[in-house]
């Protein structure tokens, strides 16, 4: 039981990816979901993203314009 309690990066990507396909949320309202859901600090839990979901999380906020891309993406 308290294993299931305690977040590690694999278990906190799984809840991620779950989340994302089973609410169909974008990954920064899934990490938010998750958070508002377990009574977490979202500021607490960068630790806590793989690189992978970093990855999706960047792409998804460039697609938005929320942060700049280094690359630059042609607007196909």
């Amino acid at each position: 039981m308290i294993e299931e309690t305690i977040l590690t990066k694999k278990r906190f990507s799984t809840l991620i990816q779950e989340t994302v396909r089973k609410k169909r949320l974008d990954y920064m309202d899934a990490i938010l979901d998750i958070c508002e859901e377990r009574g977490l600090d979202p500021a607490d839990v960068g630790k806590l993203i793989s690189p992978v979901i970093k990855e999706k999380l960047e792409a998804e906020c460039i697609r938005a314009n929320l942060i700049k891309s280094e690359t630059g993406v042609l607007p196909i």
